[in-house]
């Protein structure tokens, strides 16, 4: 068996126009992503959905070019996006027309949620592992008057816990009411942001049960909806944020990284819902770990997990006790860096193993899952893991502290890299894992609320914002645990009392990450994205000062791109099995892991 050398899949990963010998060649393959090249050289007339960018105001004339040629452009909310269905073949000349800038698939995304272990499921009492206590003893705060957009499956009718609901199916030209969930990761995913406990008596019971809960359906009864829809779902919320008192989008849904965070699509949608003073929170992905030996793999963050400026969560299993020394995190949580980007992700994790919540009986995860099934109070609740799971319990903390902070300090309200900041320098640390893996660490919502309610938003520039001393430990279980009491700032691990100034860094607009605002305090060591002996066989390849794996790919999770590579080592297979087409998209090898519900 060939080894297969993790630069050549990193080499090809920044898709090289040095495999090209005609110059004019290279000028269409930088246009498109990498799954819409391997489409134009291999699918002939196959259909392909497409996502083009074009040039500002020429928006008219490549929709009559299109049209021109038979196709049938569809509307977008992003006036310089146009989604449209064409044959493969078609995309080589119209990635030609100058007035388009880019071509990016209008790609399948999937529910982040699945019934792992069906032998081994455990019993969970609601989300205690949160506070140490349960949620309605240890804080006031529960998302008052805070709209959370949960774009997903949508939410069933006759969930008696969940109430505050606007629901749009944006499948069917965003039509409002007749709320529904045909699938049921939607429904899963709003009782862990908001469920009030009523139906099981309160042994379940959502992180912010005040909360407004806006209903974006994206996902049909397989799981499954466009890329073209999440980011009409995303700009149509933050259109109207105003009007649903937005202030939270949850997204536990992804797909695999094709292009850099800089031109794809749906990380933009969610960057500028972030300038646009909206915290976003999006699961990290199930992918990061092989599904049957659960050796553990990098480079598995889905997008747009890897937006920069969105809050990415992996997962943690907490074993149902209140003690955070018994946590791991599990096999299945998507580690960093990014692909393409190699941006360090996830930001933090949350739990998201085990975690029971509501369920529509008549929806295609019920029938699929039995053995996920608990009763209770006579109501029936499912039981799923996933980083779909850990991404509303971070939502609903984000509610909650939103919440705190502007009751206590009306007037300018918290941003989202703020709150980002918050959770991650109060984050409790997991003994045994790297940023790569855990970000800063556990989340810690006590301490979190306890900080932004002490955070006064409205004092200068560059001065001490905190209204009240703050101790940076917090007493879980009767025990006094640190808070990580950093910030990873794009590739800059930032230690110290920033986060007790109102930096410039916090306010909007300003993209997580950006070098300039923190000076040299790199998170890896050095500078260099790839480095070591990477030009060795079999010798390690370090991320900075941090091990990531073996040359060989067997710890990375995305395969090889072109026919150079072989990719026998690489976990989950090459994407050049991706299909693309107009009613499906099989992720490679992916299948075979069985993390995406099906």
């Amino acid at each position: 068996m060939r080894k297969v050398s993790l630069v050549v899949i990193v080499a090809a990963l920044f898709a090289s126009t040095a495999a090209f010998s005609v110059k004019h060649q290279r000028r269409w393959t930088e246009k498109l992503d990498l799954a819409l090249v391997q489409a134009a050289r291999q699918r002939g007339s196959e259909p392909v959905r497409t996502l083009i960018r074009v040039r500002p105001d020429a928006r008219d004339q490549v929709v009559a070019h299109l049209e021109l040629r038979g196709l049938k452009p569809e509307r977008a909310s992003t006036p310089d996006l146009i989604a449209v269905q064409m044959p493969a073949s078609m995309l080589r000349p119209i990635a030609g027309d100058r007035d388009v800038v880019r071509m990016s698939s209008d790609a399948v995304v999937r529910g982040l949620a699945s019934d792992l272990g069906k032998n081994t499921l455990l019993g969970t009492q609601g989300l205690l592992k949160l506070n140490g206590t349960s949620w309605s003893l240890a804080t006031p705060y529960k998302g008052s008057n805070v709209g959370v957009a949960v774009i997903d499956s949508g939410v069933a009718s006759g969930i008696g816990d969940l109430s505050a609901i606007t629901f749009y199916d944006v499948i069917n030209n965003m039509k409002q009411g007749g709320q529904y969930d045909d699938f049921g990761h939607g429904t899963h995913v709003s009782g862990l942001v908001a469920s009030n406990g009523s139906f099981s008596n309160y042994i379940y019971q959502g992180v912010a049960p005040s909360v407004q809960l806006i209903e974006m359906k994206v996902l049909n009864s397989n799981g499954a909806g466009y890329t073209s829809d999440v980011i009409n779902a995303i700009n149509y919320v933050v259109a109207n944020r105003s009007r649903l008192h937005l202030g939270v989008i949850n997204l536990s849904l992804g797909h695999p990284i094709y292009e850099s965070a800089a031109t794809d699509p749906l990380v933009q949608a969610v960057e500028n819902a972030v300038a646009q003073g909206i915290v976003v929170v999006v699961a990290a992905g199930n992918f990061g770990g092989d599904p049957t030996t659960h050796e553990v793999g990098y480079a598995g963050i889905t997008s747009p997990g890897n937006a920069p400026s969105a809050i990415t969560v992996g997962a943690v299993e907490t074993f149902q006790t209140n003690s955070r020394g018994d946590d791991t995190i599990p096999w299945y949580s998507s580690r960093g860096p990014t692909w393409i980007d190699a941006y360090q992700k996830p930001d933090v994790v949350a739990p998201g193993s085990h975690l029971v919540s509501d369920i529509s009986t008549k929806s295609t995860i019920y029938k699929t899952y039995p053995n996920g099934i608990v009763k209770t109070n006579g109501k029936l609740f499912l039981k799923l893991s996933g980083t779909s799971m850990a991404a509303p319990v971070v939502s609903g903390i984000v509610a909650a502290m939103l919440e705190a902070n502007r009751t206590k300090h009306p007037g300018a309200p918290l941003t989202p890299n703020a709150v980002k900041a918050i959770l991650q320098y109060t984050a409790i640390p997991l003994s045994g894992y790297d940023e790569l893996t855990q970000g800063t660490g556990a989340v810690n919502a006590l301490g979190a609320i306890a900080l932004a309610e002490a955070v006064d938003p409205n004092a200068p520039i560059s001065s001490n914002w905190l209204t009240k001393p703050i101790s940076p430990y917090t007493t879980i279980d009767g025990e006094s645990l640190p808070w990580a009491q950093h910030v990873v700032w794009g590739d800059h691990l930032v230690w110290g009392n920033q986060i007790y100034n109102n930096e410039a860094a916090w306010g909007l607009h300003i993209v997580w990450g950006d070098h300039v605002v923190w000076g040299d305090h790199l998170v890896w060591g050095n500078s260099t994205v790839w480095d070591g002996n990477q030009y060795s066989w079999g010798t390690h390849i370090v991320w900075g000062d941090s091990l990531i794996g073996h040359s060989t790919g067997n710890n990375i999770q995305w395969g090889g791109l072109d026919s150079t590579t072989t990719a026998d080592h690489v976990v989950w297979g090459d994407l050049k099995s991706v299909v693309v087409g107009s009613t499906a998209l099989s992720w490679g090898n992916l299948e075979r892991a069985n993390m995406d519900v099906k």
